[in-house]
C-alpha cells in the first residue's frame, strides 16, 4: 500500500476519504505562532477538502507580537474560507475561543491548537459518532508534555469533578466538536483556562450526550507553552470557585422555580 509522510512525521494511507455531511466551522486560538500556522491552516484546508463540502477556518489571532497577523492576513486573502478574527492585545485562551466561537457560522464546531501538536486527519475518527451524539471530546494518548504539566492537569480533572461534577477522560485537550447551536446558546463566561470545564459542565448541565476518542498528542516543535505560567493558574482557579458558586446558585433558583 503506497504512503505519504505528513508534517506531523506520521503516515497517511489511501484508505477512501471519509465524509462529513454537515458543515464544519474550525476555531483556531493563536498567539506568536508565526513558525507553524501557516502549515497548520494550510495543512487543515488541503486535508478537509475532499471531506468536507462546506468548511471554514476561523483563526483568532490573539494579541500575536511576532508575524502571526501578517501571515493569517496573507492566508485569508488567498482562500476565503480563512476568516481572522483579530485581538488587539492578549486577551487568554477562553476569550479566543469565544470569540472564534461567536464568529462560527457552520452545523458543527471543531475546535483544535493551531501549534502542530494535534493531526487534523484524526477528526475523522469522530465522523461516525457525530450524528449519534451531541459532542465528541479528544483525549490525549501519550500526551507531549512534562511531568509537571500532567501532574497539573491530573489535579486539575479530580479538582472539576469534585467542584463541578464533570467526569471526563481530558478536560482540557484541543481537539472536540460541538453543535453550533449549543456553542451559540450557552454564553461561555469565562476567559482563561477554565473555559474547557465550562463547556464540559454545561454540557453536562443541559443533559446532552457525549463521546470519548482517543487521538494522538505530538511534540512541540516551536514556540512556548504557557498554560503552566502562574497566571494562567491563578486565573483558572479564581474563575473556577466563582463561576462555580454563582452557576449553583443559578441551579438552586432554577429548581425552585420548578
Amino acid at each position: 500500500m503506497h504512503s505519504t509522510p505528513s508534517f506531523s512525521g506520521k503516515v497517511a494511507t489511501d484508505e477512501p476519504a471519509p465524509k462529513l455531511t454537515q458543515s464544519l466551522s474550525i476555531v483556531l486560538p493563536a498567539h506568536n505562532e508565526e513558525q507553524v500556522i501557516a502549515t497548520t491552516v494550510t495543512y487543515i484546508l488541503e486535508t478537509l477538502s475532499p471531506w468536507v463540502n462546506d468548511f471554514e477556518i476561523v483563526v483568532v489571532n490573539d494579541g500575536s507580537k511576532d508575524r502571526t497577523g501578517e501571515i493569517l492576513q496573507a492566508l485569508s486573502e488567498q482562500d476565503q474560507r480563512v476568516r481572522v478574527i483579530t485581538h488587539p492585545v492578549n486577551q487568554g485562551y477562553g476569550a479566543a475561543l469565544v470569540s472564534g466561537f461567536n464568529a462560527a457560522n457552520k452545523d458543527l464546531t471543531f475546535f483544535m491548537d493551531s501549534d502542530g501538536q494535534f493531526d487534523i486527519r484524526e477528526i475523522s475518527l469522530f465522523f461516525p459518532f457525530i450524528d449519534q451524539y451531541d459532542a465528541v471530546l479528544g483525549y490525549r494518548i501519550d500526551r507531549q508534555d512534562t511531568w509537571m504539566r500532567k501532574l497539573n492537569a491530573w489535579g486539575w480533572k479530580q479538582l472539576i469533578r469534585l467542584v463541578l461534577g464533570v467526569h471526563v477522560r481530558d478536560v482540557d485537550c484541543a481537539f472536540k466538536v460541538y453543535r453550533t447551536a449549543f456553542i451559540h446558546q450557552s454564553n461561555f463566561e469565562t476567559r482563561g483556562a477554565m473555559i474547557n470545564a465550562e463547556m464540559l459542565y454545561k454540557l453536562k448541565r443541559a443533559g446532552y450526550s457525549f463521546k470519548e476518542i482517543g487521538v494522538h498528542h505530538l511534540p512541540r516543535r516551536t514556540g512556548q507553552a504557557t498554560g503552566a505560567h502562574p497566571r494562567v493558574i491563578l486565573r483558572a482557579f479564581r474563575e473556577l470557585f466563582y463561576y462555580a458558586r454563582k452557576w449553583r446558585l443559578q441551579e438552586k433558583e432554577r429548581r425552585r422555580r420548578v
